[in-house]
């Protein structure tokens, strides 16, 4: 057996997907947090009442991540990574490879977007405390895309014939 081979297995494959679902909706997330975190910052310089709506802002751009994770656990899972694991070709670990590529792709994206409408929810909230419910709608409605992407994801995994 090649060095290749001994590589590029199924489940080596499989556990790749996993890996760019975690990895790159986690780095959304964490990007998208990080700029409503120090927009967060700036506002509660001004004002420290307006904590808690400014928290619930910069939360959102984080569901991405959870998302992510909850892609690699299904897939770990299917393979049996924590139990028995299941053997493999290298078809089905591209399969869980394209599986995985919805969250991770969608994931990252939307995060950094819905943080841009969150820190604009921010600038709104610091003139205009009384409208954060328009503000965390505008930032939901980013998230509704990333839902698609892990249902998409999710529902790869779950019906995989392994």
């Amino acid at each position: 057996m090649n060095f290749f081979e001994m590589i590029f297995t199924g489940q080596n494959i499989a556990l790749l997907g996993a890996g760019l679902a975690v990895m790159l909706a986690g780095i959304g997330s964490a990007r998208g947090v990080a700029m409503v975190g120090e927009a967060a910052a700036g506002l509660l310089t001004e004002d420290p009442s307006k904590s808690g709506k400014a928290l619930i802002l910069q939360a959102l751009p984080g569901t991405q991540g959870i998302y992510g994770l909850i892609t690699a656990f299904l897939i770990v899972f299917k393979i049996g990574l924590l139990g028995t694991p299941v053997e493999l070709t290298v078809s089905q670990g591209i399969y869980f490879l394209m599986a995985a590529l919805p969250i991770a792709i969608v994931g990252y994206y939307s995060a950094i977007k819905q943080a841009k409408v969150a820190v604009s929810g921010i600038h709104l909230i610091a003139k205009r405390p009384d409208e954060v419910g328009k503000a965390i709608t505008a930032a939901a409605l980013v998230e509704t895309y990333a839902i698609f992407a892990v249902l998409i994801s999710m529902l790869l995994v779950l019906f995989a014939k392994v």
